[in-house]
């Protein structure tokens, strides 16, 4: 039986986390496109299920309810902006499928996989509820900084405990996989190390969030745009005088992620060398150092996103990438965690 487990590995959370990440992407094209409130209503959209709205009808329900759009009450959103928005809320509803066959084939096997694996498995669908009350949250605050940082918060948090659920059906499955026992000492004093740059890594995203959706991005433009002066400095300026707000949000940002990637450089060092030392598995330090590889990618993109502005026009593109690189790097150090929650120590002494 162990063996015929091995053999036919479990993947539906591993959908669903992907399923997921869909979701975390065309949340953020809707943010770049600044589409937010292009469905103003919820669950519905300018009263209707549907995605073809036209200019007129738009009028006609902000004229109904008098609720106009935060950009004025003749601000108009075209078919592809409300396109988004409208797939957006319907992929994450369809989650709930998937969710739910997944929770029920874990309780359905539960002697297996254990109770504290149908405790996840029903955790995952606590938190799709969570989420989608925070996206009706975020339409109702009209895409407040604060409430776009905990859609996003709430959805990578959601990912990871999908992507633990995965690891330890596997074990449970009589996967075996090296990092799943490994030296008491390694566990002992990595396992802290790695706790704190994940969490770093998680604030350094929400703190991204926020630094894109505050006063509806336009504190983007805080640091000027182009080469050199606005970016890597900061109105031609290492250090400028922070007379602005937006000049205090971007400097913020970019000190957070500075401190972030000298915390990952250290950390991830560090973390391999001692895996080395104790010959264990160098799979956690692998994924931490993928966490690394995402964080400076992600530095030059956000680099190149104030370089190539123009005008105040921001290239949509690389703001995705942003977001997406963002969300990678914590995923990935967020595994690492994984690995050491799900991991064994060597003797019984520990």
């Amino acid at each position: 039986m162990e063996n015929d487990w091995v053999k036919r590995p479990s993947s539906l959370p591993l959908f669903i986390a992907v399923m997921a990440m869909v979701v975390i992407v065309v949340g953020g094209t809707i943010r770049i496109y600044d589409a937010g409130e292009s469905c103003p209503d919820w669950p519905q959209c300018f009263g209707t299920w549907g995605f073809d709205v036209s200019e007129e009808d738009q009028g006609k329900w902000y004229n109904s309810t008098e609720e106009y759009d935060s950009r004025g009450p003749d601000h108009r959103y075209t078919t592809f902006e409300i396109f988004v928005e409208w797939v957006h809320r319907l992929i994450a509803s369809l989650l709930a499928i998937p969710v739910l066959a997944n929770f029920l084939i874990i309780y359905r096997k539960r002697e297996i996989y254990g109770n504290d694996l149908v405790k996840v498995s029903f955790a995952t669908g606590i938190l799709l509820t969570i989420q989608g009350i925070a996206g009706a949250v975020t339409v109702r605050f009209d895409n407040a900084d604060w409430t776009v940082a905990l859609h996003l918060t709430l959805a990578s948090i959601f990912v990871s405990v999908l992507l633990y659920q995965f690891v330890l059906m596997r074990k449970r499955e009589g996967a075996d996989w090296s990092c799943f026992k490994v030296p008491n000492e390694f566990r002992k004093t990595e396992f802290k190390r790695v706790t704190i740059l994940t969490l770093s890594v998680l604030i350094l995203l929400i703190l991204g969030a926020w630094v894109s959706s505050t006063a509806g991005g336009n504190y983007n433009q805080g640091c000027s745009i182009g080469f050199p002066d606005g970016w890597p400095k900061c109105q031609g300026d290492l250090l400028p005088s922070l007379d602005g707000a937006g000049i205090i949000v971007q400097m913020v940002h970019r000190l957070g992620a500075g401190l972030v990637g000298i915390a990952l450089i250290v950390g991830t060092m560090k973390l391999k060398e001692k895996s080395v030392e104790l010959e264990t598995s160098r799979a956690f330090s692998k994924f931490m150092q993928m966490s690394l590889g995402f964080w400076v990618v992600n530095v030059f993109v956000g680099g190149f996103y104030i370089v190539f502005a123009e005008n105040g026009d921001f290239p949509e593109g690389l703001s995705l990438l942003h977001l997406v690189f963002g969300v990678a790097s914590f995923l990935a150090a967020a595994v690492s965690w994984i690995l050491f929650k799900t991991s064994d120590g060597d003797t019984e002494d520990e």
